[in-house]
């Protein structure tokens, strides 16, 4: 794929990014013409970058002469979240808000237009939508990604909803931008976000935002209940004071994670 990029861009790397990232849901075998295609890649580049791939163990041959990903390419999204220590940072709090509300809670943070889990506390419920650490949801139709874009200024939401969602998912709800800056405003004044249903039928959640030391919106945080289940006047009066305490927690802790001072090496 052709890119605007500078002398020190590595296209190599980037291909094999591209070979990664073609594997879809519903696509997780994919044939070398399939992924040439998907990728915009000559057959015989994307046959060496997927051989590369198998060697290094994150791609494997599967039936039909196809490729498919291995588990070991949850190593490069969970690198991401070890650096940040934020599993550490929120486990506990998340733990003690799903055994206070008995509904699943998890922590995203953006990517584009796209919320991107990096931490959750799940109980076993059926949902219209199944989601694990690394899933992405287009941001305006959820209540983490509400937060998340309320807490960016103008011209960064302006470059955000440039970026097309990478999610896969078509929501139910796509405001025009009019109806989302009135959303915004609401969760700003607010302090919490809520989305009943936008995204999936039977998906309601309420959300808030995690600070970092600058009171920065770094993260959200959420309870996800089903609709047939739960009420709106539940999941507002009962957890979102729930939430609001856990995130006013988590917040805590990472900002005294922000304050720390980094360690450096000893000069020679």
């Amino acid at each position: 794929m052709p890119r605007d990029a500078g002398p020190d861009f590595i296209e190599a790397l980037a291909r094999g990014l591209d070979v990664v990232r073609c594997f879809r849901p519903g696509r997780p075998v994919m044939t070398l013409s399939e992924v040439a295609t998907a990728t915009g890649l000559a057959r015989p580049t994307a046959r060496r970058i997927l051989l590369t791939l198998e060697e290094l163990g994150y791609v494997r041959s599967a039936a039909e002469r196809g490729y498919a990903l291995t588990p070991r390419v949850l190593d490069l999204g969970m690198a991401y979240v070890n650096a940040l220590s934020v599993w550490d940072i929120a486990r506990p709090h998340m733990e003690r808000l799903v055994a206070a509300t008995g509904e699943s809670t998890s922590m995203a943070q953006l990517d584009g237009s796209d919320i991107v889990y990096v931490a959750r506390v799940a109980v076993p419920k059926i949902v219209t939508l199944a989601v694990t650490i690394g899933t992405r949801f287009p941001a305006p139709a959820t209540s983490m990604g509400k937060v998340l874009l309320a807490g960016l200024s103008p011209s960064e939401l302006t470059t955000v909803l440039a970026d097309p969602t990478r999610s896969g998912i078509t929501p139910r709800w796509q405001p025009t931008r009019e109806d989302l800056d009135t959303a915004l405003r609401e969760v700003r004044t607010k302090g919490w976000a809520l989305a009943d249903q936008d995204l999936a039928p039977g998906i309601r959640s309420v959300a808030t935002g995690i600070r970092n030391a600058e009171g920065r919106v770094v993260a959200a945080l959420n309870v996800t209940v089903h609709a047939a289940e739960t009420t709106v006047e539940h999941l507002l009066e009962h957890h979102l004071p729930l939430l609001l305490r856990a995130a006013a927690d988590v917040s805590h802790d990472w900002s005294l994670l922000d304050t720390l001072p980094i360690a450096t090496a000893p000069a020679r």
